[in-house]
C-alpha cells in the first residue's frame, strides 16, 4: 500500500484533488499522485480517459478499491451531462440516460454526489423558459438519483443558468426540495463578476453542499498557455488560470464564512494553471491549508 503524507485540513474541512487537473495521467496514476501529495480524497472527472460513460461496473469497483487502498475518499463524481435548458426533448432523454450511468457508478462507489449541469445561457441572459425546462428534467433526475442513494450537485458556473447565489436560488425555487445541492466555485463567480464571499455562502445556506477552489485573473488578451476567453455581463473577456493566491480571486472571506457556518462538506482543488500537474496541485494544497489556518476577519 502506498505510503502517504496526510494531514487533516484545518477546521476539519477535508481536501480533495480534482482528477481533471491530472487528466494527462491515467486515473490510477492520478490517484497515486493525489495520495502521495497528501490529499484526503479525489473528485473524479467523469470523462475519458478517467471515468468515461462506457466504463463497466466491474472496472468502477476496481477503481473504488484502488482509491480505498490509497486511503482516498471520493466525495463526488464530476459529471459533464445535463445541459437540459437548451436541448430538444430527444437530447434531454439522452442526457438523462447518461446521468443514469453516473448514478449507477456512484452507487457502486458509495459516492454521495453526482454533478450535472442545468445548461445555459448566462444567467443574465436566461429567460423563464430556460429555468423551467432545466427544472423539469432536474426534478426527474433527482428522483432517479435518490433511488441509488445519490444527490445531484449543480456547480455555480459562468455561462450557465446558475452564475451566482441568486440565480441558483431562482432555479431551486422551481425544483423544490428535490435532493439538489450546489457547488460554490469562487473562481467561476469571479469570472461572472458576482459576489463570491460571505453573502453568497449565507444565501446558499444548507444548499451549499460542496466547494471548488481555483484561481484566475483578468488579462487583456487570451492566447498564452492557460488562458481562455468567456462571455460575461461585460462582453467577451479574457482570463489566465493561476495557482492559488497568484490570481485575483480572494477565497478568504468565503473560507471564513464556511468555517463559521459549520460546513461539513469537502473542498476540491482544481488548479489548471500552466505548470506541471503535480507541482501546481502541491502548491495549491499548501496554500489552501495556509488560508484555512489564517481566517479572514
Amino acid at each position: 500500500m502506498l505510503k502517504t503524507n496526510k494531514s487533516v485540513a484545518t477546521k476539519s474541512i477535508p481536501l480533495a484533488a480534482f482528477s481533471g487537473s491530472l487528466i494527462d495521467y491515467p486515473l490510477r496514476e492520478a490517484m497515486e499522485m493525489t495520495a502521495r501529495l497528501g490529499f484526503d480524497g479525489i473528485e473524479i472527472a467523469c470523462r475519458s480517459p478517467h471515468l468515461g460513460l462506457d466504463t463497466s461496473l466491474a472496472e468502477v469497483r476496481e477503481l473504488g478499491d484502488l482509491a480505498a487502498g490509497h486511503g482516498l475518499h471520493i466525495p463526488a463524481l464530476a459529471g459533464y451531462t445535463g445541459h437540459f435548458s437548451t436541448l430538444t426533448d430527444e437530447e434531454c432523454e439522452a442526457a438523462m440516460e447518461e446521468s443514469r450511468k453516473l448514478f449507477r457508478f456512484a452507487e457502486v462507489l458509495s459516492v454521495p454526489y453526482v454533478r450535472v449541469f442545468p445548461g445555459g445561457p448566462n444567467a443574465f441572459l436566461a429567460e423563464d423558459q430556460h429555468y423551467e425546462r432545466a427544472a423539469h428534467y432536474l426534478v426527474r433526475s433527482s428522483k432517479e438519483a435518490a433511488e441509488h442513494g445519490v444527490k445531484l450537485l449543480l456547480e455555480i458556473h459562468n455561462q450557465t443558468l446558475v452564475e451566482d447565489a441568486d440565480s441558483a436560488l431562482r432555479l431551486l425555487q422551481l425544483v423544490g426540495d428535490a435532493g439538489i445541492g450546489f457547488i460554490h466555485d469562487a473562481g467561476n463567480m469571479y469570472i461572472a463578476d458576482v459576489d463570491y464571499g460571505k453573502t453568497s455562502v449565507s444565501k446558499l445556506g444548507s444548499h451549499l453542499s460542496h466547494i471548488h477552489v481555483k484561481d484566475e485573473k483578468r488579462i487583456e488578451q487570451a492566447g498564452a498557455e492557460g488562458s481562455f476567453s468567456n462571455r460575461t455581463r461585460h462582453g467577451m473577456e479574457s482570463f489566465m488560470q493561476c495557482r492559488l493566491g497568484e490570481g485575483e480571486v480572494d477565497h478568504r472571506p468565503m473560507l471564513t464564512a464556511v468555517q463559521e457556518s459549520g460546513y461539513s462538506g469537502w473542498i476540491t482543488l482544481e488548479c489548471a494553471a500552466p505548470f506541471p500537474s503535480e507541482e501546481r496541485l502541491a502548491y495549491d494544497l499548501a496554500e489552501m491549508k495556509r488560508q484555512l489556518g489564517n481566517r479572514c476577519t
